[in-house]
């Protein structure tokens, strides 16, 4: 049976060496106009007049490993964006300007076109301009081709902060349908389904279940939140927000300490049985990696959620009631008939 830790990536290891360094708080008293707010997610400064903004950045991992074996870079880019516009609006920020850090072997006119492609379409679906970026043929530190990262600054009226605090027993997660692996487990999969890292499938075989070819399933873009969730956020109290990524449902431990989550309702893609099947992967370690089906999931007030979901649907956000909150300090996930604690 394979792991995330066997794959590459040791979760213990990566939390101790988060642990080990300085807090970077020792550096907020250096906030020019006030005090800085801390959320479970995100860290707003303010910048006058009551309003903060907060600044996001993330990258899209190994899913460039599967673009640059079949030669296929128009989507990265819509990737790069939604890992930095999901994770802004967490706190209920609006994304207003994200740009792009591209480290490059050698810079090839054609390939940075086509990365270009996703990063334009990628902005529009968060609604956020790219202003900018930059490019750098850094041949000696790179064992891929390139690798991408993108930054984006939101900005919220202090009324409106999401801190995720008020958070309670009873109140409801609303989850929004992923598009099927996003940007993260990569190194996972890339071991448990493909012969080139040691897998079991070719980049275009179509397993059985599979409309398309395994590598296009693999490399869909990440699903940008952002219209639908401001949408909500204009009309609706929102208790607290999870861009569901790396760690997957461990994340809503940082969320608020002081209660637990419980799950009941996964509709996973193929992808993602496909991956547990093949590699033999336990359901508890495949929650602890992959989004299952939901790639953001919101807390509300059971009296809103209704008409929450009213909106989603007609905002065209396929959007379910996937939990809620209980008193136990726990992350019970119900799947398959089993009950699972992570």
């Amino acid at each position: 049976m394979i792991t995330y830790s066997k794959a590459g990536v040791n979760r213990k290891i990566r939390d101790k060496a988060k642990k080990s360094l300085k807090s970077f708080e020792l550096t907020y008293k250096l906030s020019k106009y006030g005090k800085i707010i801390k959320t479970s997610f995100n860290v707003l400064y303010p910048i006058g007049n009551n309003r903060y903004q907060v600044k996001t950045c993330d990258g899209v991992g190994t899913k460039v490993l599967l673009a640059e074996w079949i030669n296929k870079h128009d989507t990265i880019g819509q990737d790069a964006v939604a890992m930095v516009a999901n994770d802004c609006i967490r706190c209920g920020a609006e994304p207003i300007a994200i740009t792009d850090v591209i480290d490059i072997k050698k810079s090839e006119p054609k390939i940075l076109r086509e990365i270009q492609k996703g990063l334009i379409i990628g902005s529009k679906e968060a609604n956020c301009p790219l202003i900018g970026g930059e490019t750098a043929d850094v041949s000696e530190l790179l064992n891929t081709f390139y690798h991408i990262n993108c930054d984006c600054v939101g900005e919220v009226e202090k009324k409106d902060i999401i801190i995720g605090e008020r958070i309670k027993p009873g109140n409801i997660i609303i989850g929004f349908q992923s598009s099927g692996i996003h940007s993260n487990g990569l190194t996972l999969l890339r071991k448990v389904l493909f012969k080139r890292w040691g897998g079991k499938f070719n980049a275009f075989d179509k397993p059985k279940g599979f409309k398309r070819e395994l590598i296009f399933e693999c490399l869909e873009p990440t699903k940008i939140y952002v219209k639908p969730f401001l949408e909500i956020a204009k009309r609706f109290e929102i208790l607290g927000a999870v861009h569901i990524t790396g760690d997957a449902y461990l994340k809503f431990k940082k969320l608020n300490k002081k209660v637990g989550f419980e799950f009941n309702n996964f509709k996973p893609q193929p992808i993602f049985n496909l991956i547990q099947e093949t590699g033999k992967i336990s359901s508890k370690e495949m929650f602890r990696t992959f989004n299952m089906g939901w790639g953001f999931a919101i807390f509300v007030k059971d009296k809103d959620k209704n008409k929450i979901l009213d909106l989603l649907k007609r905002k065209k956000q396929r959007a379910e009631v996937i939990g809620k909150v209980i008193k136990e300090k726990q992350i019970i996930i119900r799947y398959k008939n089993r009950k699972i604690i992570l």
